[in-house]
């Protein structure tokens, strides 16, 4: 399964699983920990629970032994029945290279350098029951943390399912930037469902163009719109005059508009525009 499919549902369902509910009478300790080997089962069933997508088991094996993802499990320490280490939420990410990732296009970094990075977030869930008590947020928390702890890792990016505004709130409060719109980036059910793209620029990092940079650069693009229009407009203007017939109405013409001051003040008004 790829990691686009393994972002499916997730993106798709993330205001069931996390952002809603109210706090029970439970208060819960919280922890959070690497997600190991011994949490296959747990992971598994919290999976199946949340989403209604099967995932293969090759995923749930190179998340709980590392194989090219990292994850962060949350726990419950006050919970009895040795349910004190059993996990209630989790985040699933991977690393990938900025060159070669679906975004390069969106970030300032030097090509030629092959140890510049990225963090995409794969998954994200928290149990019913433990809705609203701020897991998800400490989970995405624990991933930006350890993205920013390495110099040459440049953002932690995702995608989210377009009709999902509590994610889309969620990851703002969250200081993430929504910078594209893909258009058919999901296909659920027959059907195909835009998403947007969230990066949290690190280290530095930032979009190729900055606002002012693109408030610049528009302003740059209508100027000299503005002046081929006025050139051309003038250019026009003197080819009327220039093929106006031998007359005595052109002659009256001619010297009613033969006055220097009234074509440079013409001249002028264009080119300023």
């Amino acid at each position: 399964m790829t990691s686009r499919n393994i972002t499916i549902f997730f993106w798709g369902l993330m205001q069931h699983s996390s952002m809603e509910g109210m706090k029970g009478a439970h208060c819960p300790t919280i922890r959070y920990r690497p997600i190991r080997p011994s949490d296959l089962e747990v992971l598994e069933k919290i999976h199946c629970d949340l989403f209604p997508i099967r995932y293969e088991s090759e995923f749930f094996h190179n998340v709980v032994n590392g194989h090219g993802i990292v994850s962060w499990g949350a726990v419950d320490r006050s919970r009895l029945n040795g349910q004190n280490d059993e996990l209630i939420g989790f985040v699933t990410a991977r690393v990938v290279l900025a060159k070669e990732s679906d975004i390069e296009d969106l970030l300032r970094f030097d090509p030629t350098r092959s140890d510049q990075t990225l963090v995409y977030i794969l998954t994200l869930g928290v149990v019913e029951s433990y809705r609203n008590f701020g897991i998800a947020t400490s989970l995405i928390g624990e991933v930006v943390k350890y993205a920013s702890t390495i110099p040459t890792r440049l953002a932690v990016y995702l995608h989210v399912i377009s009709y999902n505004y509590p994610a889309i709130h969620f990851y703002q409060k969250m200081s993430f930037h929504c910078v594209r719109r893909l258009h058919g980036f999901y296909f659920i059910n027959g059907q195909h469902y835009d998403s947007f793209l969230f990066i949290y620029y690190l280290n530095g990092a930032r979009s190729p163009c900055s606002l002012l940079e693109l408030v610049t650069l528009i302003a740059t693009y209508v100027r000299s719109g503005l002046k081929l229009v006025a050139a051309r407009l003038w250019k026009n203007e003197r080819k009327k005059v220039s093929r106006w017939p031998n007359s005595k109405e052109t002659s009256c013409f001619v010297k009613a508009t033969q006055s220097k001051g009234i074509l440079m003040n013409e001249g002028t008004r264009f080119q300023c525009l």
